[in-house]
């Protein structure tokens, strides 16, 4: 069985009194700052049903995950492994916990304080802890999730029909994917793009030299009422007209759920231009 891999964070130096602090991102051991050369990162390996505390830890007795902020509760939480994913308890009594998928586009989990237990169903996450500088943070590779090979054969009945048919040769996944690249590239990302945007981001295409505004929204209402058939009441049609890109939101937020974007599709979009 494949064990549970926790990427220890490096240590971070205490700084000299009045000692100017250093660049971020700048690695300690050289003067003025300059980057050291990286080492490779300290890994703690963890077989299932195996558990390791995270926290700043008490004098003399280190935990297995030293955090060293102290923002950070001597004994903070810790990860269960289990066997293709693990589990995290959050000991504090009013920090919450944020785990993130790194393979995702913003998708996390929440650990509330005094949490015990809680499945993180990824295989790359990053372990956020609220701290008095930065956040600290650690990473935990799970085992390869197992899925199932081929398609499942029925003996009778009428075929599945797929709920989000998207073609992504098509003009409006296009418009779907330059709507969603931003948010695709940051998580964080909270502007959805305009339709001048997208207009914009997609012209350097050939197939889209002659795209034009009303196009765009053509294929922005043709995703929205044919394509993912977003339906709303007449209470939330006003509040999305009013809020202006109602349709725009509700199509990214729906198209990222359910993963009909993927970050392997951006490169059907042009290069961006640097700077």
């Amino acid at each position: 069985m494949d064990t549970v891999i926790v990427q220890l964070p490096e240590p971070r130096p205490r700084a000299r009194p009045g000692a100017r602090p250093a660049p971020i991102g700048a690695r300690p051991g050289l003067p003025g700052g300059r980057a050291a050369p990286p080492g490779r990162p300290s890994l703690l390996r963890l077989g299932p049903g195996e558990v390791a505390e995270f926290g700043r830890g008490e004098p003399g007795r280190p935990l297995a995950i030293p955090l060293a902020d102290q923002g950070v509760s001597r004994r903070a939480g810790e990860i269960t492994a289990a066997e293709d994913y693990w589990r995290l308890s959050n000991f504090s009594t009013s920090t919450t916990y944020v785990v993130e998928n790194l393979e995702g586009a913003g998708e996390h989990v929440k650990v509330a304080p005094g949490r015990l237990g809680a499945p993180v169903p990824f295989e790359f996450s990053r372990v956020l802890l609220p701290a008095l500088g930065e956040p600290v943070v650690f990473k935990v590779f799970a085992p390869q999730h197992a899925y199932l090979e081929g398609e499942p054969t029925a003996d009778a009945g009428e075929p599945t029909v797929s709920p989000f048919a998207l073609d992504p040769t098509s003009k409006y996944f296009l418009v779907l994917l330059a709507l969603c690249e931003p948010r695709l590239r940051s998580p964080s990302a909270a502007v959805v793009p305009g339709v001048t945007d997208v207009l914009a981001r997609l012209r350097a295409l050939p197939s889209c030299w002659g795209l034009t505004r009303s196009a765009v929204n053509y294929h922005i209402d043709y995703l929205v009422a044919t394509k993912l058939r977003l339906r709303a009441t007449p209470d939330e049609a006003v509040d999305a007209a009013a809020r202006g890109g109602g349709k725009r939101e509700d199509l990214v937020a729906l198209a990222l759920r359910f993963d009909l974007v993927r970050e392997e599709h951006l490169a059907l979009l042009p290069p961006r231009r640097s700077g």
